[in-house]
């Protein structure tokens, strides 16, 4: 009787992703408690609750009635600010729980953080989950990816509901037990950062089309629609599309001209580069991507620029470069280079998941990875169904661009590919997703490159040794006092 009037699960932390989670888990038939240090929020909850279809979620004003209102072993979700927060919020629950009681954290939190808390859970006898929830407010609503990390029994615990609550592909909900310890957050992360790789990827796609291509705002539209039927099919070409059509309510045309261009952070994306150049993982297109956002905040300093590099003589060349351009065939080689630079963005983040996974022993499943993206999430698209499969046609596959299916279409679109950076390269506009991706690609493919000069530089200088090509064994040469003596 007493267990039939608790909730099964609960949620702390209230702001719209609070809310519209614990409404999701409501609506999928699991009774929830809510808590939310500020009252008001909790009486928002509670209305929205009743207003949403009279959902089975209930009310709790202090850390203690919280607890004490759902069922053992208690799970408990928080979704609050990352950092600080989640510390305090855990100090103030865990107060009232129990040895077998379970905390998750849904936060964009740093993995080692959510280590550390694993450590401080179990010495009171407590499970936790590190929890990265993608797809925003309207994925947290109506089905987001889950990405659960740490205590395997506690994701036992909750697995009924977070199968529920996610989003649902023809090939199951969008949520797996990702591994152990703050391996789902940083899956997460490296998500965050592949989502950074590809709106700037998209960004490139709509510079070049509008300034070299000439195309209008509805143009654009009409052509990112079209590419949402196709193999670029993705939540971030929809809703690219639908951005186009919107118009200015202060003035004419459409707002997407009216907005500052400088791009906000969270952090996620610089943790993934940072990251990248620990683990010796080469991510040229996220970073190009983060430094692009860095640079876009240096708005004055771009429009100075502008202004004194146009007095000292340069001139933009973007209206000889569009003159006499194919429109059709420059949206066609644009979707192209899109797609490719696209794949070697994911491969990145995929690369780097493979490498943090070796390093920590979690035993990552990167089709799984694929197929847990394939919905609910922003960088939700349909090529991730093709990259589920490459991994599973190859659990080992040394990189995306060489899976049999993925290398054919990269040789297919290189041309294109080449063609639109080239392009942008003679008009002045900057594309440093596409180039990064370009060069990945070069580089990766190329047998041999001019590595060796740099080590005959590095024994030079600092007598670091290099290897040969021909004869095993670590070298050292006088180099310049063999080349003087050869003058």
């Amino acid at each position: 009787m007493e267990s039939a009037a608790l909730s099964r699960i609960g949620l702390a932390g209230l702001a719209v992703m609070g809310q519209n989670l614990a409404l999701n888990i409501a609506e999928k038939g699991f009774p929830i408690s809510v808590y939310n240090r500020t009252t008001s929020k909790v009486d928002e909850t509670l209305d929205r609750a009743s207003d949403e279809g009279k959902l089975p979620v209930a009310g709790q004003y202090s850390p203690r009635d919280f607890v004490l209102s759902i069922q053992r072993p208690r799970s408990v979700i928080i979704l609050v600010k990352a950092g600080a927060p989640v510390d305090q919020t855990i100090s103030a629950l865990s107060e009232y729980m129990e040895p077998g009681d379970c905390i998750i954290d849904g936060g964009n939190e740093w993995y080692q953080n959510t280590e550390r808390r694993i450590v401080e859970a179990e010495k009171k006898g407590l499970l936790y989950l590190g929890m990265g929830v993608s797809g925003g407010e309207e994925g947290a609503r109506n089905g987001p990816s889950l990405m659960p990390g740490g205590s395997f029994t506690a994701y036992n615990n909750v697995k009924d509901i977070l199968e529920k609550v996610a989003a649902q592909v023809e090939d199951g909900p969008c949520v797996t037990y990702i591994g152990e310890g703050g391996s789902g957050n940083f899956v997460k992360m490296v998500h965050n950062g592949i989502e950074y790789g590809d709106m700037q990827l998209i960004s490139e796609a709509y510079d070049v089309l509008k300034n070299v291509g000439g195309l209008s705002n509805d143009e654009l539209a009409e052509i990112f629609t079209e590419w949402n039927r196709g193999e670029l099919e993705s939540f971030l070409v929809e809703i690219t599309s639908d951005i186009f059509r919107v118009k200015d309510d202060y003035g004419d045309g459409e707002l997407v001209d009216k907005i500052l261009d400088k791009t906000g952070m969270k952090g996620t994306g610089k943790w993934t580069v940072q990251q990248a150049a620990e683990l010796s993982v080469a991510a040229p297109t996220i970073a190009a991507s983060l430094d692009c956002r860095y640079l876009s905040g240096l708005k004055d300093e771009r429009e100075n620029a502008a202004r004194v590099l146009e007095e000292a003589g340069l001139k933009e060349d973007i209206g000889s470069a569009s003159r006499g351009v194919d429109k059709k065939r420059l949206i066609d080689d644009v979707r192209q280079a899109l797609y490719a630079s696209k794949i070697c963005s994911y491969a990145q983040g995929m690369n780097l998941l493979r490498a943090k996974s070796l390093e920590k022993g979690w035993d990552l499943n990167l089709g799984e990875m694929a197929r847990i993206w394939k919905g609910g999430c922003i960088i939700r698209a349909v090529f991730l169904d093709r990259i589920k499969k490459a991994y599973l046609r190859n659990p080992n596959l040394a990189n995306l661009v060489v899976d049999p299916d993925f290398a054919k279409e990269m040789v297919q679109r290189q041309a294109a590919w080449r063609r639109v950076v080239g392009l942008a390269i003679s008009a002045g506009i900057s594309t440093p997703g596409m180039c990064a991706s370009l060069a990945y690609f070069d580089t990766y493919r190329r047998a041999r490159l001019p590595a060796n000069l740099v080590q005959a530089q590095r024994d030079l200088f600092g007598a670091h040794t290099y290897e040969r090509t021909d004869r095993p064994g670590a070298y050292h040469t006088e180099w310049t006092k063999l080349a003087r003596k050869s003058q």
